[in-house]
């Protein structure tokens, strides 16, 4: 797992460590060592802790104007043991709801497992952006079935044209208009 590192094309158009309104504004990252880890099998020493032993991820595009984050996950997406949800929901979407964020695309190629708990954060979140949505993408098939036998996928944007996106030959805001695109088309 320390050679995945998140996304890096983008770089050039928004790093979360610089951006003075993200909740990692002032991060400082190594190359060299290996501080974080999922089961034992370290992680690229790029992806941020949120505070989970399970679950890191990297805000890899945050647009304020257009009001959408784009955020990668690794790890295993555990509610009932570490509660993810209230960790990611609590100390970063929280941060950037207030920023004006409402739209959000997830993306968990990277998420090996997710386990259920309750759904009051997941429902805590859409009622806090109104107007917004939250998209996943590209998660593996026994990720989505999980999620979906629990419900949890009332929630989110998922499924579908959501599962096979190649999101990496595109710039940001291309993957938004096209996302975008999707879920105005699911939403009529």
């Amino acid at each position: 797992m320390h050679y995945v590192e998140p996304h890096y094309g983008w770089r050039g158009y928004y790093t979360a460590e610089d951006d003075v309104q993200s909740p990692f504004y002032g991060r400082v990252y190594s190359e060299f060592e290996f501080e974080n880890s999922v089961y034992n099998f370290c992680l690229h020493p790029q992806w941020d802790s949120m505070g989970s032993e399970t679950l890191y991820i990297k805000i890899i595009y945050a647009d304020y104007e257009e009001c959408y984050a784009i955020i990668e996950l690794i790890g295993e997406w555990n509610d009932a043991i570490e509660n993810d949800i209230m960790t990611l929901k609590r100390d970063i979407i929280d941060s950037l709801i207030q920023e004006g964020i409402n739209k959000y695309i997830l993306i968990g190629e990277n998420v090996l497992n997710f386990h259920a708990s309750d759904d009051s954060y997941y429902e805590e979140w859409i009622e806090d952006i109104e107007d917004g949505w939250v998209a996943l993408i590209n998660f593996h098939d026994h990720v989505s079935r999980e999620m979906h036998s629990v419900n949890i996928d009332q929630y989110f944007l998922m499924g579908g044209q959501f599962d096979n996106i190649e999101w990496r030959t595109f710039l940001p805001h291309q993957v938004f208009k096209f996302i975008n695109k999707i879920v105005n088309q699911r939403l009529e």
